[in-house]
């Protein structure tokens, strides 16, 4: 198994009225971080009623640039204005210590 180095953690706001249509984005993504070959693992969770986040992680940085390029993020942003009350906080971050 690939060691996980490095993560993404995106801090998402959903439009108080949207929060059901983010809700169903996030988590009909799920087959699409699947498919991503270089994404070791991927989480998505609701904070509260509207903030959401996404957490990855990746072996090395082809994975961790393929993700952020990849059909998630363009889903995600694709829709943005209609969705999310402020663009999405994305944070890149190396992994110091894990338990899988």
């Amino acid at each position: 198994m690939t060691e996980a180095k490095l993560a993404i953690v995106a801090l998402i706001d959903a439009k108080a009225d949207k929060a059901d249509e983010v809700k169903t984005l996030l988590t009909s993504a799920q087959p699409l971080a699947v498919e991503e070959q270089g994404t070791l693992s991927w989480y998505a969770v609701q904070i509260n009623a509207t903030r959401f986040a996404i957490f990855d992680t990746f072996g090395n940085e082809d994975g961790l640039t393929a993700h952020l390029n990849g059909k998630i993020a363009a889903a995600l942003l694709g829709k943005a204005d209609e969705l999310l009350a402020s663009e999405p906080q994305i944070m890149t971050a190396d992994i110091l210590a894990s338990k899988v």
